[in-house]
């Protein structure tokens, strides 16, 4: 038989073992001696096989064999023994264990005991493992412990009647009538177990708080005395005293005040002397601070006393604590969101900012997030200064982030057009490499509608391109701009220090770039129809940009090689247009949501009905209606701008975001100037034949001949030409020329079914379903609404919005009411981007008028086919 020792020299066994392995063996040959003592029923020595099990079990080791001794144990008339064996119970016991129902017959007569030691292991371990069954058992035995005059008792059959709540929320009734007496006791430990208790109740039953406001005098006059009274040997923690109590007592005050407002108002002076007199270079007192200010903020507390909790957090800001600090960024960017506490807040940004510099990587995270929710008009400048000269030192993983959160506040905020395209040049050059690539095209966008800073804009391209030819997103953007604005660059300096520079040194900069060996095919794309565009734009240089352009023409990227031929057909046969067919392009529509979108990485789009974040520019009238001109017919009405954000310039960056416009009435008369360029160019157009209107307009208005222009990447097709050739058909020979895509609409994928999204009160709203091959993740959605009932549907409007995950963008409906009995319809384009593939699911909100007044209802729908993902 192994021979048994005393736990203490167990232990030093233990110590002194080298491995692991060596450990195993001394741990399984003392269970074999526990066991064996076990199986003799030696009552002398159980308690000390037991502590000695409850040691194992502390290493790791399975102990569950002593369960039924522990039971022992506690039946025991000897305290050692019942100690032992109530404290292997809380150790080896659950609630989910059977055995624990043995136990409660124990419990119910040592609660009752007349040692109080004994009374209280019991309601230790009540406390402890009790289960519901238990709780229902015990809780009268509870409740008469409750009104116990021993201190010592009373606390602890607190915190059991805690458990029991817990455990089963129907009781807590038995014990709400001996919560007053509670408060009134003199002893901190009853004290503090009493605000516990109420606060419990409280948090599980908010209808009871109605009961427990009236305590908030007492509570109050409680935790004044705490901090008026002296020095307390007893309770004083680091010159505090009783911060514990303190807390509890601060908590509870604020869950009961939070909807009261005369209840507030008796708190404002108790919270402002608690905010004065308490010491923040002690930890304790730090703690009681923290929970003021959280009170503070959660109730009606007067606007002078939350600027006095503000600054207490602005006192943390300088602890030399990190955990302090980083406590007080967490709390002033939960806070930052009320507009009576943002001017407070942000008088304490320059410590705020100097977390920056923090070597703590969570303490600067922090920082950075509550900076972004600073700013507003009135600071934009010097916080975006700041966070621009940070955008170099920033941790590599949170540049996309700051790139961003800049592009959106510039956006909002921006005190002038100057001040905007310096901030998106500035965060361009300084992080080139953390510009996510669906950003390019809407800062190309706000560069393109900034027409008095065009050449200020190329200069500053140009020497972005001389200092960083490898990055894709400063190539794009600067390859575009100094291609688009190439007339302007070389007219005088407008930067500091002055610009210097040449019409040779810019096309060496653009070979730089369409020859460096990481570049991505769309850089590539980009370069070349830039030095395509400085064609006509330096004259000067037209021989060497034929000869780089020329180059291209057997390049193993088919792209490059098509955009080659057709740039040089456009030298070789259609040179007297060539002016006119590299005029700059029109600027497009920038629309808020598509830039939420963007920014937010897909967050949840705000509903379509949007207006634009400025006005656009309007085009040249030389480049404004660039296919009326080459027609030689009269000017047609302009389309709808694009709801995409990129229109041609997309195009132009090879970026299809699928963007489509609104409908636009068919042109008239321009079939004559139609024919007579067909004929110069020798196609045999001939006679025009009536056609009906298109259904829509290309995006960014130029068709085929400005995906000739802007690299052939995107842009919705356009809609069939008439089949007898009549007057577009010329027009589709010309881009078919030209090396442009055919106008034929997109096939739809998979044949993807439709589905009726919305159908109540006779409104019903159809769901079609189609993707563009060369963009899978893109799904295009026709929302057609129709009306059976015999009144029309005035004002309509279908807003609808995704999960984060996606992206949305809706374009321009049809028209705003629907006619009734099916008479007609109401059509509205939308493009849902979805990269990761995951179910789509949309909450939309529908609003019309009817003569039986204004209908607003919300819904979610999710039965999308499978394969629309």
């Amino acid at each position: 038989m192994p021979s048994s020792q005393k736990l203490r020299d167990l232990i030093k066994t233990v110590r002194a073992c080298k491995t692991q392995q060596d450990e195993r063996e001394v741990i399984q040959k003392e269970c074999a001696s526990i066991r064996d003592g076990f199986r003799k029923g030696d009552a002398d020595h159980r308690a000390a096989h037991v502590a000695k099990l409850l040691y194992v079990h502390m290493l790791g080791y399975p102990a569950h064999f002593g369960q039924l001794e522990c039971l022992k144990l506690v039946t025991s008339n000897r305290f050692n023994d019942k100690r032992i064996g109530y404290l292997g119970a809380m150790l080896l016991l659950d609630e989910l264990k059977d055995v624990s129902m043995l136990i409660t017959n124990s419990l119910k007569n040592d609660l009752g005991h007349p040692l109080q030691y004994v009374s209280g292991l019991a309601l230790c371990t009540l406390g402890t493992i009790c289960s519901t069954d238990m709780a229902r058992d015990l809780a009268s035995e509870v409740e008469k412990l409750l009104k116990s005059t021993n201190s010592y008792i009373r606390k602890k059959a607190v915190l059991c009647a805690v458990r029991i709540i817990r455990k089963v929320p129907d009781l807590m009734d038995n014990f709400v009538p001996a919560t007053r007496s509670l408060l009134g006791e003199k002893n901190h430990g009853v004290l503090m177990t009493g605000v516990t208790l109420i606060t419990e109740i409280c948090t599980i039953s908010p209808e009871n708080v109605s009961h427990f406001v009236r305590m908030v005098p007492t509570l109050s006059r409680l935790l004044k005395n705490l901090i008026m009274t002296g020095y307390s040997p007893e309770h004083d923690v680091n010159g505090v005293t009783d911060p514990f109590l303190q807390c509890k007592i601060i908590r509870l005050l604020k869950i009961l005040c939070k909807d009261d407002v005369e209840a507030s108002d008796s708190l404002n002076d108790i919270l402002a002397q608690v905010a004065t007199n308490t010491d923040s270079t002690k930890t304790a007192g730090n703690a009681i601070l923290y929970e003021t200010v959280m009170c503070i903020m959660g109730i009606h507390a007067e606007q002078g006393l939350r600027v006095l909790a503000i600054n207490s957090l602005g006192k943390f800001l300088r602890d030399v604590d990190r955990n302090i600090r980083y406590v007080a960024l967490a709390t002033m960017l939960r806070i930052v969101q009320n507009p009576d506490c943002f001017e407070a807040v942000a008088k304490h940004r320059e410590p705020i900012i100097d977390c920056l510099s923090e070597p703590d990587i969570t303490l600067r995270k922090r920082a950075l997030v509550l900076i972004f929710a600073l700013i507003n008009k009135h600071n934009v400048q010097n916080l975006v200064r700041e966070l621009l000269q940070y955008l170099e030192l920033a941790d590599v993983e949170y540049r996309s982030y700051m790139v961003k959160e800049l592009f959106s506040i510039a956006l909002q905020h921006a005190p002038d057009r100057k001040w905007h395209v310096d901030t998106l040049l500035t965060m361009v050059e300084r992080a080139p490499a953390h510009v996510p690539e669906d950003l390019v095209p809407a800062i190309v966008q706000i560069l393109a509608d900034s027409p008095d800073y065009h050449g200020y804009i190329g200069q500053k391209c140009y020497n972005m391109l001389k200092n960083n030819a490898h990055d894709t997103a400063l190539c794009q953007v600067a390859s575009w701009c100094v291609g688009e604005f190439g007339d302007t660059i070389f007219g005088g300096s407008q930067i500091e220090p002055p610009f210097e520079g040449t019409s040779t040194e810019l096309l060496d900069l653009l070979n730089k770039v369409l020859t460096f060996p990481a570049a991505t095919a769309t850089t590539r794309q980009v370069a070349l129809t830039a030095v395509m565009k400085l064609s006509s734009r330096i004259p000067s240089e037209l021989g060497r940009i034929r000869t780089m352009i020329g180059s291209y023409a057997d390049n193993v990227q088919l792209e490059l090689q098509q955009r080659s031929v057709e740039y040089t057909s456009i030298f070789n046969a259609f040179n007297s247009i060539r002016d006119n067919l590299l005029e700059r392009m029109p600027v497009a529509e920038l629309r808020v949501e598509v830039a939420r979108a963007v920014t937010e990485g897909g967050e949840a789009s705000a509903p379509s009905a949007v207006a634009p974040v400025a006005p656009v520019a309007a085009a040249p009238s030389s480049g404004g209606d660039l296919l009326g001109d080459l027609l030689g017919g009269p000017s047609t009405a302009p389309s709808a701008p694009s709801g995409g954000g990129g229109g041609g310039l997309n195009d132009l960056l090879g970026l299809d975001l699928g963007g489509s416009s609104a409908p636009a009435a068919a042109p008239s008369g321009g079939s004559t100037g139609g024919g007579d360029l067909m004929d110069l160019l020798g196609m045999g157009m001939g006679a025009p034949a009536a056609a009906p209107p298109p259904a829509a307009a290309p995006s960014g208005g130029l068709g085929d001949l400005g995906d000739l222009l802007g690299g052939g990447m995107g842009g919705r097709p356009t809609p069939a030409p008439a089949a007898n050739g009549g007057g577009l058909g010329g027009l589709a020979d010309l881009a078919d020329l030209l090396g442009g895509p055919t106008a034929t609409p997109a096939a739809p994928v998979g044949g993807i079914p439709s589905i009726i999204g919305w159908e109540k009160n006779g409104l019903s709203v159809k769901f079609d379903f189609s993707k563009n091959p060369a963009n899978p993740n893109v799904l295009q959605i026709m929302l057609t609404a129709t009306n059976s009932t015999p009144q029309p549907m005035a004002n309509f409007s279908f807003q609808i919005a995704v999960p984060k995950t996606h992206q949305l963008q809706m374009q321009q409906q049809s028209a705003s009411g629907i006619p009734p009995n099916n008479s007609g319809a109401v059509t509205t384009p939308v493009l849902v981007n979805n990269p990761q593939k995951i179910p789509i699911r949309m909450r939309v909100k529908v609003m019309y008028d009817t003569p039986a007044g204004h209908v607003e209802e919300m819904g979610e729908i999710a039965n999308f086919p499978p394969n629309a993902l």
